[in-house]
């Protein structure tokens, strides 16, 4: 067995220990099992919210992106930051409710915000359709990294079926506790893996970053500018748009458990604070790409770019260090995402009230929602492949109800927000699968969300006309306000 097998399988039977050594005591119900009784510090916050934005296709994915697209990899940059600044300024609120009402999913918030259990359960399902393909992902990123720096397919499918049966066990006994306990090594070991290459990548084959693009500049100045094409001007912006809304407004349900998870909202407020500079780390792939450029052939598979650049740099033994913290941009958020579409399951689906049950429910969903993406991704990699384009465009239909729900009197009913969330969700079905080409480069979910703000404003004009009563109706009358 090579020396970077060797380590592989190391490093993904370490972050399972490291999982299981994150359980304080046995998990009393749901809600300390899901949102670690709400009492995590800063600290467990920083990581755990770092864990769900650098996964393994934003770890590789940045630089295959770079090396495909040029500089319009860099609409990843900027839409974090923003939507955590706008989070800066509604996490107080969202975290006040969440404690007073006791909200562990999106789920929860928008079926008490809105007074229908309706909504609640269609924003679940909507929620474990857009998500699941997401986890599928990180299994598929799993098998693949082992695949590419072993050139042995049948080591990725075992490296894919001892992840996740890590991952299922860890994330059973020690819930939210294990994800966030992992999730400190995952974020150092990453980071540390991403300085080395972006020193000795650049160094090994240009004489430097500097040096490297002024290369690009000459060979291929296009990859410096946002050009024609399908990763054009208005892709780009549309794109962080839509991206931007989707992490401000909390669209994607398995964020809410690490919120939710908070000690007080000032442990959030001084996050969001601080984080927005965190994201600058996405720079390091993307300079690693750009390299990429100079030194791989046309047509190379993007997402293995990075890996392939390391095995030609480093000694196989930090080849192996970088193996390892690209599983654990795979494992981690693959934990985080069962979590949360284990709790929307159990919570907003399937309603059983015996806290016991809800409990069995919600580990049974875990197993299952695992077990599915693992036989899928071995299976039939490419069969979700079309639902992962409806991730985001997806779960930001539901940004218009979030964002209302914040409010202490809320302008619209919930007829109405079903009514927009279903015309939004079927425009982006619609461009994304039929009319491809219709919205020219404009995101899918921006199109989407246009519909559903313009149905949810008639909707709402409707409802009020049809709820008036007819002393309302005299009291507006011209012959009702005047004098005898």
């Amino acid at each position: 067995m090579t020396t970077i097998l060797v380590m592989t399988f190391t490093g993904i039977a370490l972050i399972g220990v490291l999982g299981f050594v994150g359980r304080r005591k046995p998990a009393a119900d749901l809600s300390e099992w899901a949102v670690g009784g709400r009492r995590f510090g800063a600290l467990s916050m920083w990581f755990l919210q770092a864990g769900e934005v650098f996964t393994t296709f934003t770890f590789l994915g940045m630089a295959g992106l770079a090396f495909s697209g040029g500089v319009a990899a860099l609409y990843a940059l900027p839409y974090v930051p923003i939507g955590y600044m706008v989070l800066f300024f509604l996490a107080k609120r969202l975290w006040s409710l969440g404690k007073e009402r006791g909200y562990l999913t999106q789920g929860d918030y928008l079926e008490d915000r809105y007074d229908s259990k309706l909504l609640g359960t269609v924003a679940a399902v909507l929620g474990v359709v857009f998500v699941l393909p997401y986890l599928q992902l990180q299994i598929t990123g799993l098998g693949l990294i082992v695949q590419l720096v072993t050139g042995d397919s049948a080591s990725g499918t075992l490296s894919m079926v001892i992840g996740c049966a890590l991952v299922v066990a860890f994330v059973l006994w020690a819930g939210l506790h294990g994800v966030a306990m992992t999730s400190y090594f995952k974020d150092v070991v990453m980071l540390v893996v991403l300085a080395v290459l972006l020193i000795a990548v650049p160094a090994h084959f240009t004489g430097g970053v500097t040096a490297m693009f002024h290369r690009i500049d000459k060979l291929h100045p296009e990859l410096l500018t946002i050009h024609a094409g399908p990763s054009d001007q208005v892709w780009f912006t549309t794109s962080m748009l839509v991206s931007m809304l989707g992490v401000g407004l909390m669209c994607l349900p398995h964020a809410w458990p690490a919120v939710m998870s908070a000690r007080d909202p000032k442990v959030l407020r001084r996050n969001y604070t601080w984080m927005p500079l965190y994201e600058l780390c996405l720079l390091m792939p993307i300079i690693v790409g750009f390299a990429a450029v100079l030194v791989v052939k046309p047509g190379t598979p993007a997402n293995g770019i990075l890996l392939t650049l390391s095995k030609q740099v480093l000694p196989t033994w930090a080849t192996g260090l970088v193996v390892v913290a690209a599983i654990a941009t795979a494992m981690v958020p693959a934990a985080g995402i069962l979590i949360g579409i284990s709790s929307l399951v159990a919570r907003n689906i399937a309603r059983v009230r015996d806290e016991r049950k809800q409990f069995w429910i919600n580990h049974g969903t875990v197993v299952a929602a695992c077990g599915l993406s693992l036989l899928l991704a071995i299976y039939r990699p490419d069969l979700l492949a079309n639902l992962l384009l409806l991730t985001y465009s997806g779960t930001v239909q539901l940004a218009p109800a979030i964002a209302l729900g914040f409010l202490s009197r809320r302008p619209v009913g919930k007829v109405a927000v079903l009514a927009g969330l279903f015309a939004g969700e079927l425009v982006v079905v619609w461009l994304t699968f039929w009319q491809k080409g219709l919205a020219g480069n404009v995101n899918a979910g921006l199109v989407g969300l246009a519909a559903n703000i313009v149905v949810l404003v008639l909707a709402a004009a409707a409802e009020r006309l049809t709820t008036r009563t007819p002393a309302q109706d005299v009291a507006r009358s011209p012959a009702a306000s005047t004098s005898p």
